[in-house]
């Protein structure tokens, strides 16, 4: 059975040269599409279904780590990077797959051999380990970003409806869901709209009332009205007083294993 991948950089010739020597090294893999932002490689993955998708980290839009976050189906992800060091040995001690810039062909090879590998054990097997990574290198990212704010944890959110601003209580907020420029702060009674980014939420709220469960989603505990598995084992949560279910990526599965 012929595998499929995608390749995402904003940098277009190092995508054209990792699929070059893709090409040479790994000839059955059939390289679908080339992606040169976050957002477009999200998309590509959720149509295509690829086997493999190699992440550069850093992209507009939507990270490498932003994008994994999301992936639901069967996609397994080689990250490509240019971070410190911290983050290889996170990737390291994880196991997960990862190519440092610029790519040499010998790395490359390697790193084939280990995605082969682990091709042969179902998606699952390495979800827990794709988790703790990402939640590593996340509240890394979220901390820098939170760090001009005060520690004290936040208890309201100014939000707009409309042309009204209303200040909102987050112990009443359902679930935080990012909405292309904007977060959009579902409580029990009205959507409203907040500019600050989902990253920046989650270094904020009490981690021990609000999980994110989705690269767009965090939702509040306190509302939680249980989950529910599909045909295909993805999962879903439901939230009390509201309708429609919330889906779960594969990177945070593992938070519900207790329920």
């Amino acid at each position: 059975m012929s595998l499929r991948a995608i390749i995402a950089d904003d940098e277009i010739h190092l995508a054209e040269h990792l699929k070059s020597e893709l090409n040479q090294l790994w000839p059955e893999l059939e390289v679908l599409a080339l992606a040169r932002t976050g957002r477009e490689a999200a998309r590509l993955i959720e149509t295509l279904e690829p086997d493999l998708a190699f992440l550069d980290i850093q992209m507009p839009g939507l990270t490498g780590l932003e994008v994994a976050q999301g992936i639901e189906g069967k996609t397994r992800v080689v990250f490509v990077t240019a971070y410190d060091e911290y983050a290889v040995e996170a990737f390291e001690a994880a196991a997960l797959d990862y190519l440092l810039k610029p790519l040499k062909t010998e790395r490359l090879a390697r790193t084939l051999e280990r995605v082969r590998a682990a091709l042969q054990a179902p998606p699952e097997a390495d979800a827990n380990a794709l988790a703790g990574v990402l939640q590593k290198l996340l509240q890394g990212q979220g901390a820098a970003a939170g760090a001009q704010e005060s520690v004290q944890r936040l208890r309201y959110v100014r939000a707009a409806q409309g042309d009204l601003m209303h200040q909102i209580a987050v112990d009443e907020v359902l679930f935080f869901q990012a909405d292309d420029k904007y977060t959009v702060v579902q409580t029990a009674n009205a959507e409203h709209l907040i500019r600050t980014p989902i990253i920046d939420l989650m270094a904020q709220l009490d981690p021990a009332k609000f999980w994110q469960v989705h690269r767009a989603t965090i939702i509040n505990l306190d509302h939680l009205a249980g989950t529910r598995r599909d045909e295909l084992s993805r999962l879903f949560v439901r939230i009390k007083g509201h309708g429609r279910e919330l889906p779960v990526s594969r990177a945070y599965v593992h938070l519900f294993k207790a329920m």
